[in-house]
């Protein structure tokens, strides 16, 4: 607590990090999907609004790893298909790998991306196995380092190079990160969180993926999304090359007792998983 209360002395104000502004589009659907009244074409007329956005969605919608059984023509036909919840993953997606652009061409940005979206597709399981909402988890998975995101767009060559060279635990780079920019990227996530007005309950998912499980075993998205980030870290997908990743079977044994039967995958089954999803997404 001490500690918490002296960086919040020395933090830099908000303002200096400059952070460029996410697109719109991705946000003001992530905000409208929420409301249980949507019309699906309120949706398609929000993504409407920015051709070059609608025409990622469309391809990624169409794409083997959503594995529609009939090809979408149009935005409204492929929200009829996916459904509102499925929609938010897929906008956040599409809105992440828009940000980050050019910042991609750095082999440590790059990585970082694919571990988030390893996250996302194991949390979509690891949610299926336990009967929680699969299409949450996903978009949790994809938003739970959206403050990673933003600090490599800002300084993308000097970020990359931090993440390249970093060796220890995946909460180690938390420090690192404050003395480059003096805010870490949890903090930064969850800043942003609030700033586009998102549900509260992506808060701890943004800000706490790398505190300690609960000790008294209680399961969340939060803690689900904790379990998937190492899990992407030992199935080979690291935030940065040098992390110290947690062992598969320990995270297994994280899981509670029904999750953990009903999740069949050996870390090399899953490895496989990931890297075919990822494939599915960086070939459109």
């Amino acid at each position: 607590m001490e500690s918490a209360l002296r960086r919040d002395e020395v933090r830099l104000p908000w303002a200096h990090l400059r952070v460029p502004p996410f697109p719109q589009v991705a946000i003001k659907i992530m905000q409208l999907a929420n409301n249980e009244n949507v019309q699906l074409h309120q949706l398609s007329d929000l993504i409407a609004t920015d051709p070059g956005f609608a025409s990622e969605v469309l391809m990624v919608a169409n794409s083997p790893l959503y594995a529609p059984r009939y090809p979408a023509t149009g935005i409204l036909q492929a929200i009829a298909v996916l459904g509102a919840n499925q929609l938010q993953g897929m906008c956040l997606l599409v809105g992440v790998r828009t940000y980050l652009g050019k910042s991609l061409k750095y082999p440590a940005l790059r990585e970082l991306w694919q571990h988030n979206l390893a996250c996302a597709l194991i949390a979509k399981e690891l949610a299926a196995a336990g009967f929680m909402d699969k299409d949450l988890a996903y978009t949790a998975g994809i938003l739970h380092d959206v403050g990673r995101f933003a600090l490599g767009v800002i300084r993308p060559k000097e970020y990359g190079a931090m993440l390249g060279a970093h060796r220890g635990s995946a909460a180690s780079i938390l420090e690192a990160e404050r003395e480059l920019f003096g805010w870490d990227h949890c903090e930064t996530g969850r800043k942003l969180i609030v700033d586009w007005k998102l549900p509260s309950d992506f808060d701890a998912i943004a800000s706490d993926h790398h505190a300690a499980r609960r000790a008294d075993g209680g399961w969340s998205m939060a803690e689900l999304i904790k379990v998937s980030c190492g899990m992407a870290d030992a199935a080979g997908f690291p935030a940065f090359e040098g992390c110290e990743a947690a062992t598969f079977g320990d995270l297994l044994e994280a899981l509670p007792a029904r999750e953990r039967g009903m999740f069949h995958f050996e870390v090399d089954s899953l490895a496989q998983t990931i890297a075919a999803g990822i494939q599915a997404v960086e070939s459109v």
